[in-house]
């Protein structure tokens, strides 16, 4: 693709380093060494630091131009996936049971794959949730599970929805908080939260392993908010494990008068979870628990992830990719999540804030606290880290403070899709579609022409009648939502589940 002048510099500089990551990229994944932690000395000295780093921005981002014919010719007539490599033999160390050492930086291709196919399942719950307070049905997903991956494009990945998952909060909603205007909603409660899915016998061929996955949503409808701003730390777990209130509250809260909430979020997913388990170790399958999501869907995956790994067997392995979360505990809710052997991976952009908080200033970056004892309210983040930087994209707006841009996972899957290592520009051979970035922010430079908070339905929904009226049509009777999976039978339930995943 042809670019300007400084575009082509940025692009292209560094040719030797380059080639470096190119050739470690091809090495074979190696058991990591262990490394030896160095410990702060001064508080003082960790408060100045973490200050500039949390307050430090881009003043000049670098000018970035398109060559836009030369774009539209090289772009916009390839693929936007790459070959689908089978990572059989190596998904364990592709999964995080060595925390991804030697292959975050630089980033090995296989794992980059799966990043993006993980993230895109959490995008997932985004572009099919129904946003539209005009709606009786604003809140819950617009289409049955087994439609949405056919809706989304995206049964590319060989995965099958088996379960969806609701969420609601016990806090008093003042009135102004209501999703909907519509008296008789589907739910005044609950909302749609998420999903449990299970890699098809294609699939579970390429990666090594069944895969279970849980897809967790972000902050998206008003109640979610207002508990992101709680900052009170509640017990988890049998030991001193502390969590975020209001993260924990929207994991456990429930309440027999509503209709999708009778079970917790976390009464569901887990119930979901150990009967998949269970089905396929009866059938002597490898397995593995991946959860991910972003924003809030993060906090909510590492608090999945605690509870799945008291539930199933010590062989099954899980793992966190989560994208743009927040802090969710104290340290020994680290801890206890890294004896248990749970691999997270957070993937961050630099110039977002959502992964800073809660714990801007008192945080894990204060190595001095670990020798000082009863600080149980010092958030700590968990697990392994891929740093993003918005500024190495030639695609995007770099300067302002474009928080909703910078916080986008579409954001985040981009910039995925272009990482090579910390050291080397943003890869060229890039093949995720840009306008993507557009879809619910103003993130791409003019230059592309790609309009902002593009995607919608078309004509917001309104259809034409035959008397040539627009009008809100009604529902598919498949896509309103259910809660009777649990009405089937257990050998029935095996049977559904045993059909769907081998179509």
């Amino acid at each position: 693709m042809a670019l300007s002048s400084s575009a082509v510099i940025h692009m292209n500089m560094n040719v030797k380093r380059f080639d470096m990551v190119r050739a470690q990229q091809e090495l074979t994944l190696e058991i990591p060494k262990s490394k030896i932690p160095k410990r702060a000395t001064h508080l003082v000295e960790s408060i100045c630091n973490a200050i500039h780093h949390h307050l430090q921005m881009d003043p000049h981002p670098p000018s970035r131009s398109i060559d836009l014919p030369s774009y539209y010719e090289e772009k916009l007539s390839t693929p936007t996936m790459s070959p689908r490599e089978d990572i059989s033999q190596k998904w364990r160390q592709i999964h995080g049971c060595f925390n991804w050492e030697n292959i975050l930086d630089p980033l090995h291709p296989w794992l980059r794959r799966e990043i993006i196919k993980y993230g895109e399942f959490t995008q997932a719950t985004y572009d099919a949730f129904d946003y539209d307070s005009f709606s009786e049905y604003c809140g819950s997903c617009r289409y049955n599970r087994n439609k949405l991956f056919d809706k989304l494009a995206l049964s590319k990945n060989g995965y099958a929805v088996t379960k969806y998952l609701y969420a609601m909060s016990h806090i008093e909603l003042p009135r102004w908080l209501e999703r909907s205007h519509v008296a008789d909603t589907w739910s005044r409660d609950s909302n749609w939260i998420g999903y449990v899915a299970v890699s098809n016998d294609q699939e579970t061929r390429r990666i090594g392993r069944r895969d279970i996955v849980v897809a967790w949503r972000g902050t998206v409808a008003p109640f979610e908010w207002y508990e992101d701003f709680q900052r009170k730390l509640d017990p988890i777990g049998k030991k001193d494990a502390k969590v975020e209130h209001g993260f924990l509250s929207i994991y456990t809260s429930k309440c027999e008068k509503t209709r999708y909430n009778k079970s917790s979020a976390s009464d569901q997913v887990m119930k979901e979870i150990t009967k998949l388990v269970r089905l396929y170790e009866e059938k002597g399958e490898e397995i593995s628990v991946t959860i991910t999501g972003h924003s809030l869907g993060g906090a909510l995956a590492l608090l999945n992830a605690y509870e799945a790994a008291y539930a199933v067997p010590n062989n099954v392995p899980i793992s966190v990719i989560s994208f743009g979360a927040p802090r969710v505990g104290n340290i020994t809710f680290k801890q206890e999540l890294e004896e248990m052997g749970v691999k997270t991976l957070r993937v961050v952009v630099k110039q977002d804030w959502v992964h800073r908080m809660p714990g801007l200033v008192f945080n894990e970056s204060f190595k001095v606290f670990e020798e000082i004892a009863g600080l149980e309210w010092v958030y700590t983040h968990v697990g392994s880290e891929l740093k993003l930087d918005v500024g190495s994209s030639p695609y995007l707006k770099g300067g302002g403070m474009n928080l909703p841009g910078f916080h986008s996972l579409e954001t985040y899957l981009h910039l995925v899709d272009g990482y090579l290592s910390s050291e080397t520009p943003f890869r060229s051979e890039a093949k995720r579609d840009v306008a993507l970035v557009n879809k619910c922010c103003d993130m791409l430079v003019d230059e592309l022409r790609i309009p902002q908070c593009w995607y919608q339905l078309a004509n917001k929904g309104l259809v034409c009648n035959d008397h040539g009226r627009w009008v809100k049509p009604k529902r598919d009777p498949d896509d309103i939502p259910s809660h009777d999976d649990d009405a089937l039978v257990p050998d029935e339930m095996q049977r559904y589940m045993m059909n769907l995943v081998s179509s």
